[in-house]
């Protein structure tokens, strides 16, 4: 006697809607391109190298290692439900039809909140060295400093930001053409720049010998630990933008699973040899240029660039974190607007947000109102946190593990029917996704802990509390309220019509 299998398990798509995006349009090569231009390198270490070396000093390299295994065993799960159900509101989708429609609505808030906070924080980033570049260029230490003008950095964050969604909201072919330069050029500028401080280690006052204790984590405090770990997920964050393409790919159901691993695998690589050839040039002290001084802690290659690679060879540097800002600002348009696209379809989020544009098949309002929406958040918080990017960084911290982590443990319930079937299951939709999804939630609740200190983060706080956890936990919690006025408005999404949660059933053969 056989028992029949039900159908969502291995046809999940039945329920899956076409968004009208382009088909076809993104392979390997382009997946994982895209993946790494909104993990931004370049940028993603400039402002998160201080923060490693400031919670965890010279261990900041098994702390990077630390930071990818979750991100590795996660991507698993995103490899698999991505098989079963290409959709390109990924962990939306996904949560959804895992555990409800409640769930999947605030798995989709993190996800849009994430990334149009890092939106602002990418422009941000951008700013700096963008007047740091016209500054050096032209010898002026006052256009260098512009960036530290509020106003000033403001309008300019707003030119960034709207170029950027001119750029996204014209097309995912337009998109990727102008990726496979701006990440080229900022994957060869970090080449140079670690092989010059490998090579000038030996002569630097500060620098350091190499050690393989840098790789182990003994001596390290669980909370010095968690809140390095915190910066190094917020590093390697980004690569499944090469999913939320996915409709948009060829062979759907494999090559972006396929890109996903591919980029993690590649900016691990990076980063740990940039890191090492950081650590070992400038060492870790809190003087001059060592990778402590809080001085130069939210943008080490702003103050290393010229002692390692002297002038005008610097300007590269300069030139690269910016391409690699304005790499990522493009990219990361992509997740935040598939996955408003995607909840808009399925009417958990205004029907306004499902809108098609006809001649770029791009979901043009949910790109207009990401640009929005960051533009507003970074004016905001330039003018009342001292150091907005440190803030913003460990804020994101919070979202990406909420999210992530909802996603790995989607996965081994989604295919709970299966899970022991063969190796294969037991390895990449279980164990993976399991170990990934501990990882996570255990680095959300040691920040959330120690986050509500208002001496966390930069030290910015309101009403006692620590700003790093009203901006992660806070923005959240403020989803509930907007998901109840969602259901009132559009209840077909949570009462399962437009998105059903499935509940998988293996195929047994019975004696």
């Amino acid at each position: 006697m056989q028992i029949e299998a039900h159908d969502p398990l291995h046809r999940p798509e039945v329920d899956l809607q076409d968004k009208g995006l382009s088909h076809n349009a993104v392979g390997l090569l382009g997946g994982t391109v895209l993946g790494i231009s909104s993990v931004a390198p370049a940028y993603a270490l400039t402002a998160t190298i201080g923060i490693l070396v400031a919670e965890a000093e010279s261990k900041m390299a098994v702390v990077i290692i630390a930071g990818f295994l979750p991100m590795f065993f996660a991507a698993y799960a995103y490899r698999e439900l991505n098989k079963v159900a290409p959709d390109c509101g990924t962990s939306f989708t996904w949560t959804t039809k895992a555990f409800g429609p409640y769930v999947g609505w605030l798995g989709g808030w993190a996800a849009v909140l994430a990334t149009v906070i890092v939106l602002s924080n990418l422009a941000g980033v951008a700013v700096q060295f963008f007047y740091q570049f016209i500054g050096d260029l032209f010898n002026s230490e006052s256009i260098a400093g512009l960036w530290e003008n509020k106003p000033i950095n403001v309008l300019t964050c707003l030119a960034f930001l709207a170029i950027a969604t001119a750029v996204a909201y014209r097309g995912i072919t337009t998109t990727e053409h102008v990726q496979f330069f701006l990440v080229g050029f900022q994957m060869l500028v970090l080449l140079v720049f670690t092989v010059m401080a490998f090579a000038k280690a030996g002569s630097s006052p500060t620098g350091i010998s190499f050690s393989w204790d840098w790789f182990s984590p003994a001596g390290l405090t669980l909370s010095a630990f968690i809140a390095g770990l915190s910066g190094s997920i917020f590093a390697f964050w980004g690569w499944d933008t090469a999913l939320t393409v996915n409709e948009e790919t060829k062979d759907s159901d494999k090559t972006p699973g396929r890109a996903a691993l591919l980029c993690v695998l590649s900016i691990l690589l990076t980063y740990l040899l940039v890191a090492v050839a950081t650590q070992m040039y400038a060492g870790v002290g809190a003087e001059g240029l060592g990778l402590g001084n809080e001085e130069i802690a939210d943008n080490v290659f702003g103050a290393l660039a010229e002692p390692v690679m002297g002038g005008p060879l610097h300007l590269f540097l300069f030139l690269a974190v910016l391409a690699s800002s304005a790499a990522s600002l493009i990219t990361t348009f992509l997740p935040t607007s598939r996955t408003m696209l995607a909840m808009g379809t399925y009417k958990a989020f205004p029907e306004r947000f499902a809108t098609i544009h006809p001649r770029f098949l791009t979901p043009s309002f949910a790109t207009l109102a990401a640009g929005v929406g960051a533009a507003l958040f970074y004016s905001i918080l330039t003018f009342t946190s001292e150091n907005v990017l440190t803030d913003t960084i460990y804020s994101l911290g919070i979202m990406i593990c909420f999210y992530y982590g909802l996603t790995a443990f989607a996965c081994i319930w989604f295919f709970r029917h299966e899970l022991f079937k063969n190796i294969q299951s037991v390895v990449f939709k279980f164990l993976f996704p399991l170990l990934g999804g501990l990882g996570l939630l255990g680095v959300f609740l040691v920040t959330i802990r120690d986050s509500a200190s208002p001496d966390y983060g930069s030290g910015a706080s309101i009403g006692g509390v620590g700003l790093v956890l009203i901006l992660g936990l806070g923005l959240i919690v403020v989803g509930l309220v907007f998901m109840l006025i969602m259901r009132a408005r559009q209840p077909a999404f949570f009462r399962g019509q437009t998105l059903r949660k499935d509940t998988p059933v293996l195929v047994v053969d019975e004696p």
